[in-house]
């Protein structure tokens, strides 16, 4: 019997039960992982809590990890028992000893990086790789307004922005996040707590605003980041950390100057083999160079997984957080 994280029902960090179950032969295009190392993201809370409603309960949860293959299907091509892989797209059942998944949805991890360095940046530094690279091409010279930039995210975001030549504004809570986020590599940083936002924006980009806002907070500054966007500039609205953005009178767009709204996904990105490993090989790449650091600062025991959600919900993490089998 292995060991893996359930939920039964919707609702806080105390659903999350660490039970015994019995992990499932590969499929024919199935492959099944030795979990190494495995990933704590705030999308996990969204399936916990019911905003994004799981496929059936009880439910395993996550989407990240990295480890070493230990089964294939009869029609597996791409991958062979003793392989070193890496997911971060799901599916969900990641929070466990032992996972099975589809073939397309791994990707082949170079020894240079390690099963935590893997696990703590495959579904972040994928976001950010299609956020900066795909949905909004960042070309150089750019000034970019990125909220929660001390965050897993945020600070893969400040260094990857930094490496090219992109001038990032990034939202923190606290002086320490502060600090935090200028060290991976952020131009500028504004204290929603005690600053306006909207007004250091104009201030930094000489009444310019910007052209893209990068929001994976949601609610509660959806209508800050339309303050901030130039006219026929993109919110790039990715995430729901306060909560999802509802009742959106298009009109606004309007209103704001003809702005531009999309609601991106990974999985939209990465959809397909080939389409994944290219983005992980980038990012792989940026971590090789140096360019990119990834500041794994919390690790759990699988065990207490409740205990890390908690955590994370409470906003007093920094960088990414593990799980270890």
């Amino acid at each position: 019997m292995a060991k893996r994280i359930q939920f039964s029902s919707h609702g806080g960090p105390e659903v999350l039960e660490y039970v015994g179950y019995q992990p499932a032969e590969p499929g024919p295009q199935q492959v099944r992982v030795n979990n190494k190392a495995i990933g704590l993201n705030f999308i996990d809370t969204y399936y916990r809590s019911g905003l994004y409603p799981p496929p059936a309960l009880p439910s395993g949860l996550g989407a990240e990890g990295a480890g070493v293959v230990e089964a294939v299907g009869s029609d597996v091509t791409r991958f062979k028992v003793g392989d070193r892989v890496a997911y971060g797209s799901g599916p969900l059942g990641a929070y466990s000893e032992v996972h099975v998944l589809p073939e397309a949805n791994l990707v082949h991890l170079p020894e240079s990086i390690s099963f935590e360095q893997a696990a703590g940046v495959m579904l972040k530094g994928l976001t950010v790789q299609y956020l900066l690279r795909q949905t909004y091409e960042l070309q150089g010279g750019e000034t970019i307004l990125f909220h929660a930039a001390a965050g897993g995210v945020g600070s893969l975001a400040c260094q990857w922005a930094k490496a090219l030549g992109v001038k990032l504004i990034g939202t923190v809570s606290s002086p320490e996040k502060a600090a935090i986020a200028k060290a991976h590599g952020a131009w500028e940083t504004i204290d929603y707590s005690k600053e306006n936002v909207v007004q250091r924006v104009l201030e930094l980009t000489d009444g310019k605003k910007v052209p893209v806002v990068y929001d994976g907070v949601g609610k509660d500054t959806w209508l800050t980041s339309l303050d901030c966007v130039s006219p026929r500039g993109l919110v790039v609205s990715f995430g729901n950390a306060s909560g999802a953005v509802e009742g959106v009178n298009l009109g606004i767009l309007s209103a704001k100057g003809s702005l531009y709204v999309t609601r991106p996904t990974l999985a939209t990105y990465a959809n397909n083999a080939e389409n994944l490993q290219r983005m992980a090989d980038e990012l792989f790449g940026m971590i090789n160079s140096g360019k990119i650091k990834v500041d794994i600062n919390q690790r759990y025991p699988l065990a207490e997984a409740a205990k890390a959600h908690t955590e994370l919900s409470a906003r007093r993490t920094t960088g990414s957080t593990i799980l270890l089998p």
